[in-house]
């Protein structure tokens, strides 16, 4: 990809900060605009949506609103997978794109190619939302990522110190990471939730307190308000959460209010449906479906997230941004919990149940592995509290039972010792796995 245009980013980053101030008229006019022009580019340059088109008996003139992007169907990553080549936009050599994928958490990766424009303003957003939350230009900014994801700062902003940030790797021991945060002295701290809990357990069992960020930026996974809170009384600093996404960049973050997510509408649409692709009311639960406004490289139109959200009711944040808003993400949807007497649970129910454990405070870790819908597996990984095995044992299955509120004759609960449990590739820790085939 080109060299780096500062000049672009100063505009770009000028710009979206006054969209967040836009009205919601003016918001949905400029989304309207935008998801006009992607829909004709892709059906003009890209097979695959130019087939969708056709099948349907569609036109690009069909598609004028957001609204009419639910004359489209929705695709997942199986539909990218399968037709990879057929998503690229023949206006584009793929030799001039970035090529970047996701976990891989089933165990494929999937890839997506960006350009530089949106390569750049997915850089910019990351800035805004980082702003909105209070970060300064010259913070000492420290973010714990895969190694693979090492951000590359342009050399004249690590010059001048300005947004200059220093990476850690996700993989290194939480006495590592702490030993290189003390010696940093960072302002704000960023990086997956459950990382920076990891070591916040560190910090707090080994009494440090040389270490005090202004604030902390958390995301990639679902973290329930006990861990947030914990991780706020360890660094003495308020945590933020960000929605993000490889398949989009940044797509809904936390403000200082923290009246819910602030969906990043000039950059992507944002849908939440129901089992039958149909929007969902405000305050209701439903499956979260986005397109990109600005990828023209590889478009991606009405893409699943494959996760569970609620579009807020409320329409006003003290914080005055117009974006709107959505409520706490309920997780991913394999990692949504399924009874034999037909309830869903939300993993933030698990997350947050497992606290009331009477010994909770002896587990370091753990994973909730659904396996059947009638059998469960309990993963954990325990320190030296002194209690033994049985004796957990016997008290984590009684523990889940209530909270599940089921039986010996419906569910079989199995609680497993280990050494460690391991992230995936990309350094994350998913405490909640269900291996049901929905």
């Amino acid at each position: 990809m080109a060299s780096y245009n500062y000049a672009r980013t100063v505009y770009d980053l000028i710009s979206m900060m006054r969209h967040v101030h836009w009205s919601a008229d003016r918001l949905r006019e400029y989304q309207n605009g935008k998801v006009r022009a992607i829909a004709k580019h892709a059906y003009d340059n890209v097979p695959f949506y130019h087939k969708e088109f056709e099948n349907l008996g569609l036109k690009p003139y069909d598609i004028k609103t957001v609204e009419d992007l639910n004359k489209l169907p929705i695709i997942g990553k199986e539909d990218v997978r399968k037709n990879l080549e057929k998503m690229m936009s023949r206006e584009f050599d793929v030799r001039s794109l970035r090529k970047v994928s996701t976990s891989g958490s089933t165990g494929t990766p999937l890839f997506i190619y960006i350009d530089r424009k949106e390569d750049e303003i997915r850089k910019v957003g990351h800035l805004r939302a980082n702003m909105g939350c209070g970060q300064k230009p010259r913070d000492r900014w420290v973010g714990i990522t895969p190694h693979e994801n090492h951000h590359e700062v342009p050399a004249l902003l690590r010059f001048l110190n300005i947004f200059s940030l220093t990476s850690l790797s996700v993989f290194d021991d939480p006495s590592t990471q702490a030993a290189r945060l003390e010696k940093l002295k960072p302002d704000v701290i960023e990086g997956y939730s459950t990382s920076l809990q990891l070591i916040a357990n560190y910090v707090e069992k080994e009494g440090i307190e040389t270490i005090k960020p202004r604030l902390i930026l958390g995301g990639a996974e679902l973290i329930v308000d006990s861990s947030r809170r914990f991780i706020e009384k360890v660094f003495d600093a308020p945590f933020y959460d960000q929605y993000a996404s490889t398949e989009f960049g940044r797509m809904a973050c936390q403000c200082p209010a923290k009246k819910g997510y602030h969906i990043e509408a000039d950059s992507l649409v944002m849908q939440f449906v129901d089992e039958n692709g149909e929007e969902v009311a405000n305050g209701e639960s439903g499956e979260i479906v986005c397109t990109s406004l600005h990828n023209y490289a590889m478009p991606i139109i009405r893409y699943t997230m494959n996760d569970v959200g609620i579009p807020s009711e409320e329409t006003d944040c003290p914080c005055k941004r117009a974006f709107p808003l959505m409520k706490v993400m309920e997780g991913r949807k394999d990692s949504i919990i399924f009874l034999p007497d037909g309830r869903e649970l939300s993993p933030l129910v698990i997350g947050d149940g497992m606290i009331f454990f009477e010994h909770f405070d002896c587990i370091d870790q753990y994973r909730l592995i659904q396996k059947r819908l009638d059998f469960f597996k309990i993963l954990v990984k325990k320190n030296d509290c002194g209690v033994e095995d049985k004796v957990m044992e016997s008290g984590l299955v009684a523990h889940f039972r209530k909270l599940l509120k089921v039986d010996e004759s419906a569910v079989t609960i199995e609680v497993e010792f280990v050494d460690e449990i391991k992230l995936d590739r990309t350094g994350k820790l998913m405490k909640i796995v269900s291996e049901l085939k929905k």
